[in-house]
């Protein structure tokens, strides 16, 4: 969950705190701390953050990166991005599946990535399991799959202190996945996806959203 996991990468400048545990920047927008500090955090926020996306392989990078965010900071992983995408084909599902140990073995020597053995095999398991959802006929595709665990009666947090780690569809969404062959998808990694395309709308009320500003 971006805002609690990260709230710690705000710098030292003067912010004004609110009362719901928003930022008020010099611009004069609320937004949380983590994307409070001009830079890349706050351009992802501003222009990315919970965003409704629907793409198959833009939903695909997305759990691989929240893959490799595990332990890290979400801005380490913007950093990377750039290379992560030439590293992975532009995390093509259909490319990526068709890994094999010696393009594993070349990734692990790829020092502008991640280099986890465990996170690179992941994106190669969810790929295949991506093109499995996708190729059976009983099954939907990996977009129809997470959408379909959206809140059916939700409403925005109205301070951060009501922000949590995760929710009944988080936790739902994350044991499907599983069950379909994917890996590192657990509930607190599908709360921060979900939250990222726009699945689960947690901006905190006041805060600007490109979604409903």
């Amino acid at each position: 969950m971006r805002t609690l996991l990260h709230g710690k990468e705000a710098t030292d400048a003067s912010f004004t705190r609110m009362p719901n545990g928003l930022i008020q920047c010099e611009d004069g927008l609320l937004r949380p701390e983590w994307a409070a500090a001009p830079g890349l955090l706050r351009d992802y926020y501003d222009t990315e953050w919970g965003l409704p996306t629907h793409d198959e392989q833009e939903i695909y990078e997305r759990l691989c990166l929240e893959a490799f965010q595990a332990g890290l900071s979400w801005k380490t992983i913007l950093e990377r991005r750039p290379a992560f995408r030439k590293a992975f084909e532009g995390f093509s599902p259909d490319v990526v599946a068709s890994f094999n140990d010696e393009k594993i073995a070349e990734l692990l020597k790829d020092s502008s990535i991640i280099r986890n053995r465990r996170k690179i095999e992941a994106a190669r398991t969810n790929a295949q399991a991506t093109l499995r959802l996708r190729n059976s006929p009983d099954t939907p595709n990996l977009a129809e799959l997470l959408w379909s665990y959206a809140p059916q009666d939700h409403t925005r947090p109205r301070s951060t202190a009501d922000l949590r780690p995760t929710t009944p569809e988080s936790i739902a969404c994350s044991q499907r996945l599983k069950r379909e062959g994917f890996v590192f998808v657990g509930p607190t990694t599908m709360m921060s996806t979900m939250e990222a395309i726009g699945i689960i709308d947690m901006h905190v009320e006041g805060a600007f959203s490109p979604v409903t500003d």
